[in-house]
């Protein structure tokens, strides 16, 4: 019983080693500044990875409004494309000491990272991701980004490592 115990043990540390050295190394690095009443506002969501928590959503739309105990609701939305019928759900946000970087509540008081990665300087499109390597989002303040705006938000994202090709679009992709 030891010895199955000890070697269960080693392979699991083995396992965990192995898959951390295979994780892609990406570059989380938040953008320098923010000016928070810029970004405020209203978002379209253009791509992201596949979630549970918006899986089967499209039309997907944010809401980032500072309340008065300086706190921020995020309110997102989208359509169910199974059942035609809107979801809707409610958060909160703070900003945290590193510039960029937000932490999101949707449940009680668990919070994540949310790393503006990429920002435009008119505040026009957002590449946004997380500690985790399973979350990347392209936000615009418009539906649609022409195709130029896209690549270049594409070839960023790739550049930090990661993988485009798992990008979900929530929208139509520009054919121009």
């Amino acid at each position: 019983m030891k010895y199955i115990l000890i070697t269960l043990t080693v392979v699991l540390l083995v396992s965990c080693v192995l898959s951390a050295s295979a994780a892609p190394t990406l570059d989380r690095q938040t953008v320098p500044t923010l000016d928070l009443n810029r970004f405020l506002g209203h978002w379209y969501e253009i791509a992201r990875y596949d979630h549970s928590f918006e899986r089967n959503l499209e039309s997907v739309e944010t809401d980032y409004t500072l309340l008065p105990n300086g706190k921020i609701e995020v309110v997102n939305r989208g359509i169910d494309r199974r059942t035609g019928k809107e979801k809707v759900a409610r958060g909160k946000a703070k900003l945290t000491d590193q510039p960029g970087r937000l932490r999101v509540s949707f449940f009680l008081f668990f919070y994540s990272d949310y790393n503006i990665l990429e920002l435009d300087e008119n505040y026009e499109w957002a590449l946004i991701g997380s500690k985790s390597p399973n979350y990347l989002w392209i936000l615009s303040r418009t539906p649609h980004l022409d195709m130029q705006t896209l690549n270049y938000i594409l070839r960023l994202a790739q550049q930090r490592g990661y993988s485009t090709s798992k990008l979900i679009w929530n929208r139509p992709m520009p054919t121009h």
